[in-house]
Order: structure tokens, then sequence, then C-alpha cells
């Protein structure tokens, strides 16, 4: 056959037709598919650690460690391990197989030792070692973490300090429905200017910084450790005790430190929590128990004087 129908001819509109239509189908399928990578794969780090971590912004895996086995008093408040007793540790893939690992573990004075010598044996190291409350009984030490490579060896030795501690480790129980607490946590973050959730009987509010933080040039996710900590306690009659800690540069430092004192907030700690880190941070950590709003005002006024991600007022 020859002219405009012939088999070639037809042929090639069948083909085209085939192909216009399997076209029009790939958003479809790529939808079905969900259209997006699968996440990154934790289970040898689930299995390390003992438990299962929490998805962070950023691909970030957050592991925590709460140190419900201590019974600390600071300025004779009794601490939740929400406020200032929680050992948590961080997990990013970085590409080539290789993990970034960051964390804090809080530790007794007699653990510091026998941990930082099995995290250095393991290849994790340390990058601060200090307190981060004052008058606390007995006294607490934080030990800043740091690892890149295989995500699973990391957390072996990670798991294998804190075996070191009297760091509770067995399989944590499933985690109760938040509760309500004792605070108008609606005048707090309307106070503040931003607005945190209840884990363990404390308020916790997280606010980031709005330039993108590097170490050893990967990108740092303000999940691990590079964003404002804000936590509320409550103490009774609309009071509440606070700390947390500031994530600043170091312009910013005294600033945030008059606005702090004029709000009747104490400076408890300055100091970094990184080696390598671009740019440059201080950390600044904080006490007080106050009227939680008149607190929260306070330390709007402090987080405005910092380049933080903050509704204004």
């Amino acid at each position: 056959m020859h002219g405009p129908y012939s088999p070639s001819h037809i042929t090639r509109v069948a083909t085209f037709t085939a192909f216009a239509l399997g076209a029009l189908c790939l958003p479809a399928r790529a939808s079905a598919q969900g259209g997006a990578k699968p996440g990154a794969d934790w289970t040898t780090v689930d299995q390390a650690l003992g438990r299962k971590g929490a998805a962070q912004p950023g691909d970030v895996m957050k592991y925590s460690f709460p140190r419900s086995d201590l019974q600390v008093t600071a300025s004779g408040v009794a601490v939740k391990p929400g406020l200032a007793l929680g050992s948590w540790v961080a997990f990013k893939k970085i590409g080539g197989g290789h993990t970034m690992a960051m964390g804090d573990l809080v530790l007794g004075e007699d653990e510091v030792g026998p941990v930082m010598r099995a995290l250095q044996q393991g290849g994790v190291e340390q990058t601060a070692l200090h307190n981060h409350v004052l008058h606390e009984s007995p006294r607490v030490m934080y030990m800043h973490i740091s690892a890149h490579g295989d995500a699973a060896k990391i957390a072996q030795t990670i798991r294998s300090a804190l075996g070191q501690s009297h760091t509770p480790l067995g399989t944590p129980a499933a985690p109760a429905p938040a509760a309500a607490i004792d605070l108008d946590t609606t005048a707090v973050a309307g106070a503040l200017g931003i607005a945190g959730k209840i884990n363990g009987g404390v308020y916790q509010v997280s606010v980031p910084r709005k330039e993108t933080i590097r170490e050893g040039g990967n990108e740092v996710p303000p999940s691990m450790g590079v964003a404002t900590a804000i936590n509320f306690q409550p103490t009774g009659g609309g009071k509440a005790a606070i700390t947390g800690d500031f994530v600043m540069r170091g312009s910013e430092v005294n600033s945030v430190i008059r606005a702090l004192q004029q709000g009747g907030i104490e400076v408890s700690a300055l100091h970094s929590h990184m080696l390598t880190e671009e740019p440059r941070l201080f950390f600044m950590h904080f006490w007080a128990n106050d009227d939680a709003v008149k607190l929260a005002s306070s330390l709007h006024d402090a987080l405005s004087k910092t380049n933080s991600q903050l509704a204004k007022h």
C-alpha cells in the first residue's frame, strides 16, 4: 500500500499515539508511587540504640534518652527531663555512605570520664563539656558530641558509651498522649511570638535562625541543635521555671544578655557547643521562675536582638 495510509505511516502514528498516552500517564504513575524518593533507612541505628527515632525537618532522625533516673532540683524546682535533663543524638545522611551525627549527653559528674573514654575509643568526638544550669543538686554536666562516618557504628559507640552511665537504655514505653498542663500556652505563645508543643509536662519551643549553618561544609538543620530552645515547666499560679539556650552570633551576645537581665532572667552559661561551624555560634543558657507570660514577653525581646525566625509583636 502506498500514499498517506501506508503501513509505515500507520506504524508511526500508532507509535506516537502510544508514546503520547504513556507520557500523559506518567504523572499519575509518579503520584501513585509517591512522587518522591523514599527517606533514609535508619533500621540499623534503631537496632544499635535500642529505640526508634523521631523524624525531624531537614531529613534528620533524632533519638532521645531522658534522664528519668536523675532527681535534680534547681533553685528549689524539681527538674523534669523535658526541662533540662534530656540527652539526645541526631543523625543526617550527607552522601557517599556517610552520616553526620551531633548530640548532647546529660551526665552526672562521675559519669563524665567513663563516657568520654568510651566515645573516644569509638571515634565519637567531644565538642564541649560544661554546665547549663546553676544551683542544681546533684550537679549535672552536659557533653556535646559530633561524629562522621557509618551511622550504625556511630550509634553502637554512643550506645556503649551511655552504658557507662545510669542513663535508662531499655526499650522506652510508648509515649503518652500530650496532656494539658497548668500553663496558658496560648498566652505564652502569643507573648513569645511562636508556638511550641507539650512534652512530658513541659512546654517546649524551638526558634530557628534565618541563616544556614554549616559544619565541615555540610548544612546543619535547626533540629540538630542550632535553634534557640526555650522550655517552660509550670510551677503553679501561672508561673513557670524556664531554661534553654539562645543560639547567637558573637555580635548578638551582649544585647541578648541585657534584654534577659531587664526581664529578670538569669544567664547561667555562655559558651560554644561546636568546633568548626560557620558562621561561628555562641550558646547562652538562662533560668527564671516567674509569671510565664511575663517571662515569654521578655524572651521575645531577647529573641528580637537575634537573627531568628520570629513573629513581630
